[in-house]
């Protein structure tokens, strides 16, 4: 499909930060074409502040105190500043990285940008991320600051942090936002929020700022088969993402966003925060996950675009139909993670106003496919969309299965561009070894194209169902599963087959609606009244109370195959 030229193979011409290299006539085009810039985030965000100090840059949500903080550009950028002469008075320097554990909070948003002021690198960190595991992630980039809050969910944040102070040599300071703060750790509104020196020292902060090519952010990936990898990306890998996702929807200085998803992971940090700061937007987001309060902020904001997931849309329509908002300057509704079935779209339609758009994309490269606002209505609940101009995309038939290529045109995805990261850091083997020889990228998603030159998801290759030759739309069985009135959500898992030629065993796990989910022949009936066919009709179903996910909230599908492995009832 048409796009950008080609990323390097992995052994390219020299380039920043780890990984293939982008060749120099390749990163010239990329700049030429506008894609990626010699200005940053850091240029955009004073530039806001010159130009519109007091447009509304930040409102966060505290729903348990019912309160919400903001920041106008001028706040924002000031302090900035002030955030990044504390992070060099506990000795952060150039090349350092800086990790930070918080819900979604307004200090999130300085500390992205105070990191990148002194050459720091920043490592967005989920607060449920398991003690084990955040020893591996400040481990491996060797953060020197750790900032991170009391507790989160009743499990001491600020206690693991100082543990793992004691046991990490390059783990120089805990630091904790609000509340008590244990021995051992750092009162962040001392050492960050109090000092108001910003003009007095500015020119301290003189010519340390990153570059836009230099590595600028760190994004672990959800470890579903192993340790988490850190994505590493530059200012303008990200930048030629969040470019394409603001054209795509025809974003400008009005734009308005309230987003549903994390500030640590990609759509809440590069589709949220930095599309603000380059629009010089408004970005609305709350620190707990109460979807039916998300309208509030549309209402309030006059948000102009709601992003999330199936799941939150879902929410969100229910509760406008419960208590009305004022929804009326809401104009796209976007959709990631997960198939858009008609149902939902017609709903988010019938009941916001809006419509809805379905999005693909991962941390390796942000926002790569979407629909747009001038494709036919119904394009979101067949399509994931055709690519932003920085990116491209081919659907591979070989590698699907061990039998070969198969039916219905699903193959590999795999991608090339601006946007693709600069690696994955100190595991540069690990992500130079998912190339073809002709520089693409292995996304590890099935595909397939949708005849509009966009493509349809069909599900991850290594949980993929293989019958007569075809291979199980996973992800869309999943959708019209979890949508049965008496399901939360559902997966679909394939258990091996008995013997040679044997086909897999269909097994769809099921999260019920109030204590009793559907029964095989009810998901059946589902599943065919929503217009599929019977080779993938489901041959159990089991049920469980909540799904194995990892951080990023993917599904565990190992976790359930190894659970399910057995006869039923086993």
């Amino acid at each position: 499909m048409p796009g950008a030229p080609g990323r390097a193979a992995p052994d390219g011409a020299a380039g920043a930060g780890p990984g293939p290299r982008v060749p120099a006539e390749v990163a010239a085009e990329y700049r030429r074409r506008g894609w990626w810039r010699e200005e940053t985030f850091l240029d955009d965000l004073f530039r806001q502040a010159r130009e519109r100090p007091h447009r509304l840059a930040v409102a966060a949500r505290r729903v348990a105190e019912s309160r919400t903080d903001t920041l106008d550009w001028a706040e924002l950028a000031r302090l900035t500043d002030r955030f990044a002469l504390a992070l060099l008075d506990l000795g952060v320097r150039r090349g350092d990285f800086v990790a930070v554990q918080l819900p979604n909070r307004w200090e999130m948003v300085p500390l992205i940008f105070a990191a990148a002021r002194i050459g720091a690198v920043i490592c967005p960190i989920s607060p449920i991320c398991p003690e084990e595991e955040l020893r591996h992630r400040l481990g491996l980039t060797r953060a020197r600051v750790f900032v991170t809050q009391p507790q989160w969910s009743g499990t001491g944040l600020a206690a693991i942090g100082v543990r793992l102070r004691a046991e990490l040599d390059t783990l120089d300071h805990v630091v904790v936002v609000d509340g008590p703060v244990p021995e051992g750790a750092h009162s962040f509104h001392e050492r960050f929020v109090a000092p108001a020196d910003e003009d007095r020292r500015a020119g301290e902060l003189a010519g340390l700022a990153l570059g836009p090519d230099e590595p600028f952010v760190v994004l672990f990936t959800s470890g579903t088969t192993g340790e988490s990898k850190g994505v590493l990306h530059s200012q303008n890998t990200v930048h030629s993402a969040v470019r394409g996702y603001a054209d795509a929807f025809g974003l400008d200085g009005d734009w308005v966003a309230a987003v549903s998803t994390p500030l640590v992971h990609y759509s809440g940090f590069a589709q949220g925060v930095l599309a603000g700061t380059l629009l010089g937007g408004t970005v609305a987001f709350q620190d707990e996950r109460r979807n039916e309060a998300l309208l509030d902020l549309v209402e309030r904001y006059g948000a102009t675009l709601l992003y999330g997931p199936p799941a939150t849309l879902a929410d969100v329509a229910a509760s406008q139909r419960e208590v009305k908002r004022d929804t009326s300057t809401l104009r796209h509704v976007v959709i990631g993670s997960a198939p858009v079935l008609a149902a939902l779209a017609d709903e988010v339609h019938e009941t916001l106003g809006a419509r809805a758009h379905s999005l693909w994309g991962m941390s390796e490269n942000g926002p790569v496919t979407m629909t747009r606002p001038d494709d036919p209505q119904d394009r979101a609940a067949h399509s994931n969309g055709r690519t932003i101009e920085a990116m491209e995309v081919r659907v591979d038939a070989e590698g699907v299965g061990d039998g070969g290529p198969v039916g219905g045109g699903v193959g590999r995805l795999r991608v090339r561009g601006a946007s693709l990261a600069l690696g994955y850091y100190r595991r540069e083997e690990v992500f130079a070894a998912e190339f073809t020889a002709d520089g693409w990228f292995d996304t590890g998603d099935l595909a397939r194209e949708d005849g509009h030159d966009g493509i349809r998801i069909v599900g991850r290759a290594r949980d993929a169902i293989v019958r007569d030759g075809h291979v199980a739309p996973m992800t869309e069985l999943e959708a019209v599963i979890g949508s049965h009135p008496r399901a939360v959500e559902a997966a679909v898992v394939g258990l091996d087959p008995d013997g040679p030629g044997a086909s897999s065993v269909i097994v769809a796990v099921v999260v019920p609606r109030d204590g009793e989910g559907p029964t095989l022949d009810e998901v059946r009936a589902h599943l065919l009244a929503a217009g599929h066919g019977d080779r993938f009709l489901p041959d159990r179903v089991e049920s469980l109370p909540v799904l194995p996910k990892t951080l990023t909230g993917k599904v565990r599908k190992v976790a359930l195959r190894e659970r399910y492995a057995g006869p039923p009832g086993a």
